[in-house]
């Protein structure tokens, strides 16, 4: 089977599953409570990691790793959006039977960006290699500064300049409207704050793409590995927002531990001649901070 056949296949299949999640959410309009979150995160995991496993006994082991370093490395630098979407929740009073209606026309859209992202980027490394020398020195900076600059993402929202510019931009509705995006009113269309939502959960992805998609690029250049390991990490990061939104601020390490992934993968793009670990090790390395990090978290948390 060809890796075209392929993705053509993953793309229509996950099409198909959230168009069955999105008939079958409408039907039951009710919040989605934790347990049921833990039952549609355990799925989409389950359903990635049997995925893997079929890339690893079409493409060989090497391919395999691959594209479970990439996922892993797609789903921690991920969860940083949940920050964002809790805030955006909170700042909009956005109930909780909507958020889930956002939410999943946030994955369309996310599909939509990060495919286009992911052909762009592959496109420019093949035909200027150097370009992972950039990419590895953007994720260094950017891990760094996340260390530095520790709060709370969104926290204050009603500075956030990408907000300011669509409120400036678009015609917005001062009323919610909801569960509608847009309206129609004096034969104009504008945006509901439910729309304007949505728009922000866009950006957000847009911008955090930036620094998750050049970062598999340090694993892989195969578009292949690139594409679905993304999809898939987002996928499950709808119903996982529903398991921690209430309890983020918790993880106060977290974003400490996302930084060092960063900084690590990109030292292996930045130093790739001197620095190569093998994909077992970065996987071991990426699991083993990302675990230490929620431990601390938790240690601290029991402490205070």
């Amino acid at each position: 089977m060809s890796d075209t056949l392929i993705l053509e296949v993953f793309t229509f299949a996950v099409l198909a599953l959230l168009a069955l999640d999105f008939v079958l959410q409408g039907r039951d309009p009710q919040p989605m409570r934790p347990g049921k979150a833990g039952l549609m995160t355990a799925f989409w995991i389950s359903l990635s990691l049997l995925f893997g496993a079929f890339v690893w006994q079409t493409h060989g082991s090497t391919k395999g790793l691959e594209f479970y370093t990439g996922y892993l490395i797609e789903y921690s630098l991920s969860v940083d959006n949940l920050f964002i979407f809790v805030a955006l929740f909170g700042y909009f009073r956005v109930r909780n039977e909507f958020q889930h209606r956002v939410l999943f026309w946030g994955i369309i859209g996310a599909m939509i960006l990060r495919g286009a992202m992911i052909l762009i980027g592959v496109a420019l490394v093949t035909r200027f290699s150097w370009i992972l020398y950039g990419f590895g020195a953007f994720l260094i900076l950017t891990g760094f500064n996340m260390i530095l600059h520790r709060g709370v993402p969104g926290s204050d929202m009603g500075k956030n300049k990408v907000l300011k510019f669509l409120r400036a931009t678009l015609p917005i509705s001062s009323e919610a409207h909801s569960p509608h995006l847009l309206i129609k009113t004096s034969g104009k269309w504008m945006l509901t704050s439910l729309g304007l939502v949505l728009l922000m959960v866009e950006a957000t992805d847009l911008i955090f793409a930036m620094d998750s998609i050049p970062a598999v690029f340090a694993v892989t250049q195969d578009r292949l590995i690139i594409f679905t390991s993304n999809i898939c990490a987002i996928l499950g990061l709808r119903s996982l927002y529903f398991i921690l939104a209430g309890g983020m601020k918790k993880f106060i390490y977290l974003k400490v531990g996302l930084s060092v992934i960063l900084i690590f993968v990109g030292a292996k793009m930045l130093f790739k001649l001197w620095f190569h670990p093998s994909i077992l090790v970065s996987l071991g390395v990426i699991v083993g901070v990302l675990g230490a990090s929620m431990m601390a978290s938790l240690f601290k948390r029991d402490l205070q």
